[in-house]
C-alpha cells in the first residue's frame, strides 16, 4: 500500500464582509476578492489609490449571483485582477434597496436592461460609467468575460481617466433628466441610449466591441 499524505487546503483569510450581519454578504466573506461593505472606508481608499469602484449587488436567493460568485469572485485569477484594478464593494439589495434602486436605474440607462447580479463600475465619487448583469469568467460566444474585461477597463481608466470622469458626470446628469419626467410618462428611447453612446465615442473600435459584448441583453 502506498502511503499518501493528504495536502490540507490553504486556509483563506476573511475579507471585510466577515463583520457584516447580512447572510448574503457573509457568503462572500471568504472570497479572495478584497470586498468592502458600502461605506466611507471604501470610498476613501478609492480616492487615495485613484482606483474606480467595482460595485456588485445581489441577494441570497439570486441564482446567477451564486453562479458568478463560483465562477469569478471565488476564483483566484479573477480576484487578483479585481484587487489590482478596483476597490470592490458588495451590497445586499434586500439590505440596501435604496442603493440598488439608484444603480439599477443607471444600468437600465446604460444598457437598456437590468437584473441581478448587478455590476456597476463607478468613479471614486460614485458616478457610474459601466454597467452589466451576469458576466462570465471567460469570454465565450462573442461575450467578453471577466478575465478580459477587467484589464480593458483598467487600461481605459488609466489612459482616459479625465474623459471617463467627464462622461460619468454626463451619464449621471442624463439619468437625472430621464427620471425627472412626469409619473407615467413614457421615456424616449433616444434619451435612454444617449448616455451609453457618449461612452462609446471615446473608445477605439476594439474597445467598442468589448464594451458592447460585455452587456447582457436580457436579465437572467
Amino acid at each position: 500500500m502506498v502511503n499518501r499524505t493528504e495536502q490540507p487546503e490553504v486556509e483563506r483569510k476573511p475579507n471585510r464582509l466577515i463583520y457584516e450581519k447580512s447572510p448574503y454578504l457573509l457568503q462572500h466573506a471568504y472570497n479572495p476578492v478584497d470586498w468592502y461593505p458600502w461605506g466611507q472606508e471604501a470610498f476613501e481608499k478609492s480616492k487615495k489609490e485613484n482606483k474606480p469602484i467595482f460595485l456588485s449587488i445581489g441577494y441570497s436567493t439570486c441564482h446567477w449571483c451564486h453562479v458568478m460568485e463560483r465562477e469569478s469572485y471565488d476564483d483566484e485569477d479573477v480576484a487578483r485582477l479585481m484587487n489590482d484594478a478596483f476597490v470592490s464593494i458588495k451590497i445586499d439589495r434586500e439590505e440596501r434597496p435604496d442603493i440598488d434602486s439608484t444603480y439599477m436605474r443607471a444600468c437600465q440607462v446604460l444598457t437598456g436592461s437590468g437584473g441581478w447580479p448587478l455590476n456597476v463600475i463607478l468613479t471614486p465619487d460614485k458616478k457610474p460609467f459601466f454597467a452589466a448583469t451576469y458576466i462570465r469568467k471567460e469570454s465565450i460566444f462573442g461575450r467578453t468575460g471577466m478575465l478580459e474585461l477587467i484589464p480593458k477597463i483598467k487600461d481605459l481608466w488609466e489612459k482616459n481617466r479625465d474623459e471617463v470622469e467627464k462622461t460619468a458626470r454626463q451619464v449621471t446628469s442624463s439619468i437625472s433628466e430621464v427620471y425627472r419626467g412626469k409619473p407615467g410618462e413614457e421615456l424616449d428611447r433616444d434619451v435612454l441610449n444617449m448616455a451609453y453612446e457618449q461612452l462609446l465615442t471615446m473608445l477605439d473600435e476594439q474597445q467598442r466591441r468589448l464594451w458592447r459584448c460585455s452587456q447582457v441583453p436580457d436579465a437572467p
